[in-house]
Formats: C-alpha cells, sequence, structure tokens
C-alpha cells in the first residue's frame, strides 16, 4: 500500500495531469486505467484545436491527451455555451493569465461554476507541453463544448463542439 501512495505521488508531482468528472455528476478522483473507455489526442496549435468537433458517449470516460505545438499558453476547458462565456469574461478580468505558469491546472483561479454548483473540468497546456485531463461524459447534457478561453483564443476559433450519440 505505501509503494502504490508513494507511486501516485511521485506521478502527481512529475505530470501535468488534472482529473476531473462531467460537470452534471460522477466523482472527482483518480480513474485507473480499466476505468478509461478510450483516449483523444488533441492539438492545440496557435489559435486552433484538432480535432474541431467530438462524438461522445454519455457515460463514456475519455482521457484527453492535449499537445500544444503552438507558442502560447492554451487551456481546454470543457462546458456548455454560457459557462464558457461567463469564463472567458472572468479571463479577460484577470488579463488571460492563470497565475500558475500553465503547468495542469488553474490554480491560479476558480473555474466558472457550472449548472448544479460543479466546476468545469480543465486543464492548461503551456507552449511545446502535453497535458491530460481525464473526463466522464454527463448522462443528462445536451450541448457542451470545449474551448481556449484565454483572451482572443476563442474569438479566433479555439472551440468545438461535443455531440452526443445514442
Amino acid at each position: 500500500m505505501m509503494r502504490k501512495t508513494l507511486l501516485a505521488l511521485a506521478l502527481g508531482l512529475t505530470t501535468t495531469t488534472t482529473f476531473a468528472a462531467g460537470e452534471h455528476g460522477g466523482s472527482h478522483g483518480s480513474e485507473s486505467e480499466a476505468d478509461i473507455d478510450r483516449t483523444i489526442r488533441f492539438e492545440a496549435g496557435d489559435m486552433w484545436f484538432d480535432p474541431e468537433r467530438l462524438d461522445i458517449v454519455p457515460g463514456e470516460t475519455i482521457r484527453f491527451e492535449i499537445v500544444n505545438t503552438g507558442n502560447l499558453e492554451h487551456e481546454f476547458v470543457i462546458g456548455d455555451a454560457a459557462a464558457q462565456e461567463e469564463h472567458r469574461k472572468m479571463m479577460l478580468e484577470m488579463g488571460g493569465s492563470h497565475g500558475d505558469g500553465g503547468h495542469g491546472s488553474h490554480a491560479g483561479h476558480d473555474m466558472a461554476e457550472g449548472e448544479h454548483g460543479s466546476s468545469m473540468p480543465a486543464v492548461t497546456i503551456a507552449p511545446g507541453e502535453t497535458a491530460e485531463l481525464v473526463w466522464t461524459a454527463p448522462e443528462n447534457v445536451d450541448d457542451l463544448e470545449y474551448a481556449c478561453n484565454i483572451p482572443g483564443h476563442y474569438e479566433a476559433g479555439m472551440y468545438g463542439d461535443i455531440d452526443f450519440q445514442g
């Protein structure tokens, strides 16, 4: 047990991984490899995401691997349109900075509160870095999007739709 705890601590300190659950349910915590249904690799360039749209099954647990191939810091945030807009306003008021050096979480500010009081899953990715976000798609939501809400990034096209299948 002690070895597992130490390994988990060491890995947590050396990676830029953020684990999060869906906006409307689920639990925040580390999912094991067996709990992850699939991995989706994202590329965040300067003012774009690839892919630009996702097909997701409600209840599916996904590991997002986001590689920042651009020259600017980006974020990857999942939420509905209203929550994304509120987060963009907050980012603009803060001057667009996360205050954490871009190392994997939004430690420099609180994420916008989603419906039912839960926060949006998010990760910050520094230029040349890769970050992970593990997320379980909610069962009772129709429209979500992923976005970079650093001032000017969303407006330049750094967002995409999550289409729920099934």
